[in-house]
């Protein structure tokens, strides 16, 4: 019992440090977003830019990114928890220099074949002079990939050690490395900025880690070594997972395909929905499975069954209780949300747009957390090929889906069908979520499922409540004409949709018994206040 209040304690620590880190950047990306929206709006510029970001985006989740992490962490954690420090070590330095050359390579030829890929592949439905663009833009943003290849193992080697703080401080950096190039860059270079900001975030990204490694007294070879057992094991892993993120990759390809189809602005809008989701899935679903990884990992080498169940259960609930309200209440304040972030330069039907795609990746804030954690359950077994061919079915529904609603079918294509490709994405992962957990169950002789429905029900609930005490102040700031009164009066009915949904969500958790909310807030202020009182000693002494 005291080993697991002890895990439960560090696990909350850690992830209120995550969650910290990525408010701040997520912070710094919304304004970034604001600036944006309201240089570009849903443009074919701004088009050009998504479009472009898509490959070097793959290349670093297939290589750099996700992949390499859940391949390498359960290993490199295992040799650690071994006290095998310097053949630990050995194999950091063989995945780190492998999977630099590798990116390195990939990089160049994509670099080459850039004006190509965008006009086969990519976005063949945009006009020739929006595809050099797209090109030229890709080819700054494969330097920044580059340089992440190196920074995504840095990551996996300090989360490795429980070091979860300068992890969570590099995506704030890169967010500036946006920002400087949104507010300084753009205005010299236009859209170009936004990729050379991207570049010098990447390099902060790295920077800000090193000190870490230091700290840690990390150890380097300057060699390959592709004949060390251990990197060979990384590689076991890491196959599959790469595989698993290529199918999500050309999911990704496929739809910005589709949407370059639907007309201008498609892709954009698509694109805004997906950026303003991906605010509180980072802040709860990605935090609390970067913090629950090494632990998992931790408790699988040494087989404790029901300690992995109990850390995978006690983490779905608590996305649970945060990810239903944030969905509700993003499709209740979705509008003046947009309102206030795009700033007047959307018109009605740009806004009806976003607004469209928003709604159904709403629903998509609660499985696409629970993947982060339900997925690395089967990383930490050491078992990456399950949610691969899980991930198969994924892909297919989320294909099929939309070509089948994106009206190109039919030849009803057009930008208000956005959302059908965000409800596809939505259904996709759904698929991936639900057949992983049943498997997990299946294995793990059951995963706490009465306690997760029950967390479900009283959750879902105290949301609908919460969302229709919001949609009436949304509806009396309409019937008083407070929405056509400029940008404060948007702030003030914000304001009072996010603090009115607060406290009507916490109150209606206490009506329907939802303790997980209870145990959240309390152990939240005692890790606050504990970082105060440690603060007061440290000034004292």
């Amino acid at each position: 019992m005291a080993a697991a209040a002890g895990r439960r304690a560090q696990i909350t620590r850690s992830t209120l440090i995550v969650m910290a880190s990525f408010a701040a950047a997520k912070a710094i990306s919304l304004l970034q977003t604001v600036i944006i929206a309201r240089t570009f709006g849903i443009s074919a510029e701004y088009d050009a830019f998504v479009a472009a970001n898509r490959l070097p985006e793959v290349i670093f989740n297939l290589i750099a990114g996700g992949a390499i992490a859940f391949a390498f962490i359960p290993v490199f954690t295992g040799l650690l928890a071994k006290d095998e420090t310097s053949t630990a070590w050995k194999t950091a330095s063989h995945v780190a220099n492998t999977i630099f050359a590798l990116t390195a390579v990939v990089s160049l030829l994509a670099y080459i074949l850039a004006p190509w890929l965008v006009s086969q592949v990519i976005s063949p439905g945009f006009p020739p002079e929006i595809q050099q663009l797209t090109a030229e833009i890709m080819r700054v943003l494969l330097i920044s990939t580059l340089i992440f290849s190196i920074s995504g193992v840095v990551m996996g080697i300090l989360q490795s050690f429980n070091r979860f703080l300068l992890p969570a401080l590099a995506p704030i950096l890169y967010d500036v490395g946006i920002l400087f190039g949104v507010i300084v860059l753009l205005p010299m270079m236009g859209i170009y900025g936004l990729a050379w900001g991207a570049v010098l975030g990447a390099a902060m990204h790295l920077l800000i880690q090193v000190p870490g490694l230091i700290r840690v007294k990390m150890r380097w070879w300057p060699e390959m070594g592709w004949r060390d057992p251990n990197f060979r094991k990384v590689v076991v892993l890491f196959i599959p997972r790469a595989a698993d993120l290529a199918l999500v990759s050309v999911s990704a390809i496929v739809l910005t395909n589709l949407l370059s189809r639907l007309g201008e602005g498609a892709t954009s809008a698509y694109d805004w929905g997906w950026r303003i989701m991906q605010i509180p899935e980072t802040l709860i679903g990605t935090a609390m499975g970067i913090v629950i990884f090494p632990t998992l990992a931790a408790l699988s080498s040494v087989g404790d069954l029901e300690g992995k169940r109990s850390a995978m259960s006690g983490s779905l609930r608590f996305i649970l209780v945060a990810t239903i309200p944030s969905a509700v209440m993003l499709i209740a304040a979705g509008r003046p949300l947009l309102s206030l972030l795009e700033g007047g330069a959307f018109d009605a039907s740009a806004t009806n747009l976003v607004y469209s795609a928003l709604i159904f990746f709403s629903i998509g804030i609660v499985v696409h957390s629970l993947l982060e954690v339900v997925a690395r359950s089967f990383y930490a077994d050491k078992d990456t090929l399950t949610p691969l061919i899980i991930a198969v079915g994924g892909a297919v529904v989320n294909i099929v889906v939309a070509i089948g609603f994106s009206g190109l079918l039919t030849g009803s294509a057009s930008p208000e069908n956005v959302g059908a490709l965000a409800l596809a994405n939505t259904l996709g992962i759904a698929f991936e979520v639900t057949a992983l957990a049943w498997v997990l169950r299946k294995r793990w002789h059951g995963i706490h499922e009465r306690a997760l429905l029950r967390t479900t029900v009283r959750a879902l609930i105290a949301s609908l409540i919460m969302g229709a005490v919001v949609f009436g102040i949304n509806f009396l700031f309409s019937a008083l004409g407070f929405t056509e009164r400029g940008m404060l009066w948007t702030i003030i009915q914000l304001v009072a949709n996010f603090v009115a949904g607060a406290v009507v969500f916490i109150g209606a958790s206490y009506l329907v018994k939802l303790d997980e909310v209870k145990i959240f807030l309390s152990q939240s202020v005692q890790q606050i206040r504990s970082f105060f009182q440690r603060s007061e000693a440290q000034t004292a002494t």
